[in-house]
């Protein structure tokens, strides 16, 4: 399978660590009598992918609440490139599991929504908009209305909308959950050649394991009630991930077990197919 060139601060492992982008330290939510998170604290690296893992109500969407800015209330402290959240900023852009286009608008009117507190003049708004439809590849589509497009494309506008005012990190909030099984794959495989060409750093939530190999250099899981970090697993394996490898398979394991299971966990062991042929003489 072809390799995929990914912004990554891993590969400047020669440099002084630069600061990161992203910090939450001691952070922490309730809503009323719940503790919904509890002492999360993480840093986020400039170019890096992190998912965000867990069940259903474990806190992961709070977290990329909290970090947009959308709530306020919370214990701890969130910073972005050392600055601390004190509201909506344009250096974090999102993509909801719903596309949230405005149905009477255009591609291009809904994509420009993401530039409503630039200030820019209007030929510079044409031409980012222009840039950003061109960069999720729908070129040809800037006149269309959502209801003519298909699942993944409005998917599709919603990230050229979330990315057209050059945030810092892209927040994405189980983007492709709506998504049959076939045009979610496809839309991951998108994500990383737009993640590619934009250079940007991403932070997923998702309960889909397989999504967050694929995606992500580090998997940071998620134990439920309150939601707290209950494991950080990194992802080393090369762009594009070979879904069906015997990494691949083992860390789907190895992550899964994390999510339900108990006691020690042990490897699945290595297919045929995978083994070097040498291994197979006898």
């Amino acid at each position: 399978m072809n390799s995929l060139t990914l912004p990554d601060s891993r590969t400047f492992q020669g440099l002084p660590p630069s600061p990161p982008l992203v910090s939450f330290i001691g952070v922490g939510k309730r809503f009323g009598e719940l503790q919904a998170v509890s002492d999360f604290n993480l840093d986020i690296r400039e170019g890096e992918s992190i998912a965000i893992l867990g069940s259903s109500g474990c806190g992961k969407s709070t977290l990329l609440r909290l970090l947009v800015g959308l709530d306020r209330e919370f214990d701890g402290r969130i910073e972005v490139a050392g600055q601390p959240v004190a509201g909506i900023g344009g250096e974090r852009g999102i993509v909801f599991q719903e596309h949230r286009l405005f149905p009477w608008l255009t591609v291009q009117q809904n994509v420009g929504l993401g530039l409503v507190n630039e200030d820019l003049t209007q030929a510079e708004r044409f031409r980012r908009v222009e840039e950003f439809i061109h960069l999720v590849g729908l070129d040809g589509f800037q006149r269309a209305y959502p209801h003519q497009l298909s699942g993944g494309m409005a998917q599709r506008v919603a990230i050229a909308r979330g990315l057209v005012a050059s945030p810092r990190i892209l927040l994405l909030d189980e983007p492709f959950g709506a998504l049959d099984a076939l045009t979610r794959q496809q839309m991951q495989e998108e994500l990383l050649a737009i993640r590619a060409r934009a250079g940007i750093t991403s932070l997923l939530v998702t309960h889909d394991v397989e999504e967050a190999i694929f995606l992500a250099d580090r998997v940071v899981v998620l134990a439920p009630r309150p939601g707290r970090i209950k494991r950080i697993v990194e992802i080393d394996l090369p762009h594009l991930r070979d879904r069906a490898g015997y990494d691949f398979h083992q860390l789907r394991g190895e992550l899964l077990f994390e999510l339900t299971g108990d006691g020690d966990y042990r490897a699945p062991p290595p297919r045929l197919e995978d083994l070097p042929l040498a291994s197979l003489a006898y």
